[in-house]
């Protein structure tokens, strides 16, 4: 059986809650070995959430931190931070995702990892970056989202902007940490340099603005990107129809528009001067909402809507709940929804691995540890303690180990 990709690397993680622990979840579910650090005496903050079940075991945690191995140490005590300090010299990369400042503060800023172990990657994640006017703040992902003008762009136009119920922000974040310490690693294989990587959830939400930017740049401000709603601001006709009992996502601009046309009997529209650009459509989007959502009513049933718009090649989709997500077949047989079972929880669903890799096409069987769980084989095994030093450790209170 072959190594996974990324054997033999070793990641000391430092990271809580979502962005940080994304990343390193990416990078353990290609083989890398992550030693997560969490801080005694609880250990990381998110074991005390997402308990759904009648035990203590935090579903939440488990998605995030599976196939990583837990070190708990009380980093108040110096011999705790220690500790922490004597792994550097043991990892190719640390990513931490505290409030910057914090790490340097710990004695574990980019200039003190390169003393202790010349090369480093050091990956820092934070809300709004290491540096700028408001890199001082604390955030999280909605933080992020309202300054890079993502929430505004949200809800209804004669509404407050709405934000979305899941971690946009924070997991593309991580997605970014772990592509931006792989090209690290890859400029370290050249040249032996280590670096310090800021990764902000408010510039990767930036970086999703596909033409609201530009839009705005380009016309000095005379096209000011608003929210719309359920349609699209700058295609038409592209946006939420409603049908009967089902809500249908449809993308008929640009090309589609004449199969749209053909799907809905209405052929003449296509090269209809009023309507045969996108920038026309637009001036009349509510005329079009009213012309697709008519015709998408005549059916009783939306899934016969949808195959007739399927039949003209339109794109389309179902706008499914998450719980008819998790039953969508497609999703089941491509691992995007994937059952895993944990020791103390049993079985559940949670998010596959989004990226496919034809060397490797089964995910990894990867487990979510106890707390404390590898503090022996970390501390004996990694960093070379004796019997007698790990128990003293353990009894002065410097690990903590819990079966939770």
């Amino acid at each position: 059986m072959q190594e996974p990709m990324l054997a033999g690397l070793k990641i000391l993680d430092l990271t809580r809650a979502l962005a940080g622990p994304t990343c390193t979840r990416m990078l353990v579910e290609m083989g890398a070995e992550v030693i997560k650090i969490e801080p005694g005496p609880g250990g990381e903050l998110t074991r005390y959430t997402g308990k759904y079940r009648d035990n203590e075991r935090s579903l939440y945690y488990v998605q995030q931190n599976r196939g990583k191995q837990s070190v708990c140490i009380d980093l108040r005590k110096p011999e705790g931070l220690a500790l922490v300090h004597e792994m550097v010299q043991h990892v190719d990369v640390v990513v931490e995702n505290f409030k910057p400042g914090v790490i340097t503060q710990m004695g574990l800023g980019f200039e003190a990892l390169q003393a202790l172990k010349p090369g480093m990657i050091l990956c820092s994640i934070s809300a709004l970056g290491q540096t700028g006017p408001l890199s001082a703040k604390p955030g999280y992902d909605y933080i992020a989202q309202a300054y890079a003008g993502v929430t505004s762009m949200i809800g209804d136009p004669d509404q407050p902007p709405f934000i979305p119920l899941l971690g946009l922000g924070d997991v593309s974040t991580g997605v970014h940490a772990a592509l931006a310490i792989l090209a690290a690693l890859r400029y370290r294989d050249r040249t032996g340099r280590g670096q310090h990587l800021d990764v902000g959830l408010l510039d990767v939400y930036y970086h999703c603005h596909e033409v609201n930017v530009i839009m705005y740049s380009a016309t000095e401000g005379r096209l000011n990107p608003q929210r719309t709603g359920r349609h699209l601001t700058y295609v038409c006709p592209a946006g939420v129809f409603r049908a009967n009992g089902r809500d249908i996502t449809i993308m008929a601009f640009l090309h589609h528009w004449k199969d749209l046309c053909a799907a809905i009997g209405r052929p003449e529209l296509a090269a209809h001067p009023d309507w045969d650009t996108d920038q026309k459509r637009l001036e009349r989007r509510p005329e079009i909402i009213t012309i697709i959502e008519t015709w998408l009513q005549s059916f009783a049933d939306p899934a016969a809507a949808i195959s007739v718009l399927e039949a003209h090649n339109v794109p389309c989709a179902p706008v499914l709940s998450v719980a008819e997500s998790i039953h969508e077949p497609h999703l089941r047989e491509r691992g995007t929804v994937r059952t895993i079972e944990d020791r103390l929880a049993g079985s559940f669903d949670v998010p596959g691995f989004p990226l496919r890799f034809s060397d490797f096409p089964e995910p990894l069987a990867l487990e979510a540890p106890l707390l404390g769980e590898h503090n022996h084989s970390v501390l004996t095994g990694l960093l070379g303690k004796d019997a007698a030093e790990y128990q003293r450790l353990k009894d002065a209170g410097v690990l903590i180990e819990k079966a939770c």
